[in-house]
């Protein structure tokens, strides 16, 4: 006999419960960027007010066999019809339906991370009060009426920096009468990436240069002609260099330049002696201020030695690395 009064008993029990319910709804509902909704994937069962119900024909069933009364007989068979009616229409209200992740936005710790999924059909039936909800966020309703696909975005917390997984979508309708409850819990596979809070830190000691102030960065739409290279895939047409292809070369692209104050190595040996994540907080504190200024800054961390460069793709190189530092595949 089990004693749930032993200390950590019940808690051992529950905790197996849920790793063989994870097991079990991973192997039925795996991990999918786009998830179709069948008879596999769909759950349903009577609603509180569903249950009443039942127990309310149960009651009428009880009485018309007591009493003999054909009217009575004829009201709880009529009425037990439309709740099996209600069975197909709840069900059909989820079945068929897509539902995409589109993307998540990166933050940094503590922000909230938006998560935006898209559902769509892909034939003619209508979708009622569908209701999407992950943990920690606010329920949102949507129907597909004229509209052949809606988006959806959720905010949610998020605690430390890395990678930040909503966990499991509940998708759930009690259309059309309330009767029954139709879910799933799908796994879109998305995630946000969180940057470590930014820490605001007094003037850097010991920082690093390697380019004489007043020297030329070069960066995309500037004014002053820079120099040629050559074209790479993604390079504005208007920046290519057409009379060298009309002269039969290559295809070159033009670079323009910006003027930077100086060029500093932002070194994870600038904050001995401090906590991990602080030291990475104040490093994001200064690639936000350094991109802010347009200075031009590279970084220095255990295994990672990123080059100073200026702009918004080495800006999100950067903080990319300073949110997966230390973090495990």
């Amino acid at each position: 006999m089990l004693n749930v009064a032993e200390p950590g008993l019940l808690q051992r029990y529950q905790h197996r419960a849920r790793q063989r319910w994870k097991s079990w709804i991973n192997r039925r509902i795996p991990p999918a960027k786009s998830v179709t909704l069948n008879q596999k994937r769909i759950f349903i069962f009577p609603s509180r007010a569903g249950l009443y119900f039942l127990f309310s024909l149960l009651v009428m069933l009880v009485a018309a066999i007591n009493y003999q009364n054909n009217m009575s007989f004829a009201l709880v068979f009529l009425l037990a019809n439309v709740f099996v009616i209600a069975v197909l229409h709840t069900f059909a209200n989820l079945s068929g339906l897509t539902i995409k992740a589109v993307r998540a936005r990166p933050v940094f710790a503590g922000q909230k991370a938006e998560f935006e999924v898209s559902l769509s059909r892909s034939n003619r039936r209508q979708y009622h009060a569908i209701q999407l909800h992950w943990e920690g966020g606010e329920p949102e309703t949507v129907s597909l009426v004229e509209a052949s696909e809606v988006s959806v975005k959720q905010f949610l917390d998020t605690g430390r920096r890395g990678w930040h997984n909503p966990g499991r979508l509940l998708v759930e309708t009690v259309f059309p009468l309330g009767l029954l409850r139709a879910w799933t819990w799908i796994d879109l596979d998305i995630r946000a990436l969180v940057y470590p809070r930014p820490l605001t830190s007094g003037p850097l000691k010991g920082a690093a240069t390697d380019r004489p102030d007043g020297s030329a960065v070069p960066v995309p739409g500037s004014d002053d002609f820079y120099g040629l290279r050559d074209y790479q895939s993604g390079d504005p047409l208007k920046q290519v260099f057409w009379k060298s292809v009309a002269k039969g070369q290559p295809l070159q692209t033009k670079q323009f330049t910006a003027y930077a104050d100086r060029s500093v190595w932002l070194d994870w040996a600038m904050f001995d002696g401090l906590p991990v994540e602080q030291r990475l907080s104040h490093l994001c504190y200064w690639v936000l201020e350094f991109d802010r200024t347009n200075e031009e800054y590279g970084l220095r961390l255990p295994g990672v030695n990123l080059p100073p460069d200026v702009g918004e793709q080495h800006r999100l190189a950067v903080l990319r690395h300073l949110a997966l530092y230390g973090v495990s595949r």
